[in-house]
């Protein structure tokens, strides 16, 4: 097992090496101003860039592959966590769709705030830029009528608001600090990775990762509001770092202290009881999502994805690992689980792969995305 220093320095190291290689990666697809069978899918990936974060628009052509259409300006600055290389957020869901209200919102971790926009197709239309309510946000979750942001710096924080007619409204009341310890180095192995809803909207999920080293849940109320302390489920070296849900309500989560994944169930009163784990056996496994009864994590420090099948209960069953580009990052599946694209941070692009019918991956192609460079945050609607 590494320790934060080590993984770290393997981040670097893997990073270092796969660039040496870039001269030989796929060259990025091209971005045509019009072709049969592009349908109106959209996939939005974030910049973080510091000097002013975008969103970039992408038509997904009926084969996979991506075409760009627009570039968007959320009103604020893209963040840089000290140490981080290829991940400058260090964290999974910066970039959250709302697909109840049509709605896509994005964190500016450089300049403290969330951006709301309003989703048509593959246009989007900047509505609001909202303080965030902490330091430093890096992820942000809705379900319903409720949204919630998580802040990385100064202890780490959670903050929630209302969806109204009228935009975002801050409830006071529904903030939490999470008391971390989030000043130890490296700063972004030691900040919180992710807060996620659980599917029925009843509690909240936090992972701290080496600044906490375990999994928050924050039951909430009738009200929306969170319970005044979490239940704190933890594990000396463990790092959990991204989450999803299984079909049945299970958390999956990557957890990159020993590059596992575990799965749990999550009891009413917020304790979490493992039911299975199994090792990566890649370097840096940080992300996870999901695609029907398939599981894939993104190692950044290996440049690969690791694919497990879910097969009786609880158990993952390995599937392989596939190579990408220079440090894997962030993920996004298509809503009928077809295709999977992923950022490789290393150099500011996404990866597009078609899931085959045994869960294998056959890579489509490469598209560079503008000043995207250790960036995170992508959606597929």
């Amino acid at each position: 097992m590494k320790s934060t220093p080590q993984l770290a320095r393997t981040i670097k190291i893997a990073v270092t090496v796969a660039a040496s290689m870039a001269t030989f990666a796929l060259p990025a697809s091209a971005e045509p101003a019009g072709r049969s069978g592009v349908s109106s899918t959209p996939v939005f990936v974030q910049t973080d860039n510091t000097r002013g974060n975008k969103i970039v628009a992408y038509h997904r052509a009926a084969d996979g592959s991506l075409h760009r259409r627009g570039i968007y300006g959320t009103g604020g600055k893209g963040g840089i966590l000290k140490g981080s290389v290829v991940d400058h957020l260090a964290s999974q869901g910066s970039l959250t769709y709302d697909r109840r209200h049509k709605l896509l919102y994005a964190v500016n971790a450089g300049s403290n705030t969330i951006t709301r926009f309003s989703v048509n197709g593959d246009r989007l239309r900047r509505q609001q830029v909202i303080p965030s309510g902490g330091t430093f946000p890096v992820s942000v979750t809705v379900h319903g009528d409720r949204v919630y942001v998580l802040n990385a710096r100064r202890g780490g924080s959670i903050q929630g608001y209302r969806h109204t007619k009228d935009g975002l409204r801050r409830v006071p009341a529904w903030h939490r600090s999470l008391r971390l310890n989030t000043t130890a180095s490296p700063e972004f192995t030691h900040t919180p990775g992710q807060v996620s809803f659980t599917p029925d909207g009843s509690s909240l999920v936090v992972t701290t990762k080496a600044g906490g080293n375990g999994i928050d849940v924050f039951p909430l109320g009738s009200s929306g509001a969170p319970s005044a302390k979490p239940v704190v489920n933890s594990k000396k070296n463990s790092v959990p770092f991204g989450v999803t849900f299984d079909s049945r309500g299970r958390l999956v989560v990557a957890d990159t202290g020993p590059n596992v994944v575990l799965t749990f169930a999550l009891g009413r009163k917020g304790r979490l009881t493992l039911l299975h784990d199994v090792p990566t056996g890649q370097q840096a496994s940080c992300w996870v999502v999901r695609a029907g009864s398939r599981f894939y994590v993104s190692n950044a420090g290996s440049s690969t994805l690791s694919g497990f099948q879910q097969t009786r209960g609880a158990v993952l069953k390995p599937l392989g690992n596939t190579p990408t580009g220079v440090g894997t990052v962030d993920a996004a599946v298509t809503p009928n689980g077809r295709y999977l694209y992923v950022q490789t941070g290393g150099v500011g692009a996404v990866d597009a792969f078609r899931i085959n019918r045994d869960g294998t991956l056959t890579k489509i192609g490469t598209t560079d995305v503008p000043d995207a460079v250790a960036g995170e945050g992508i959606v597929v609607i």
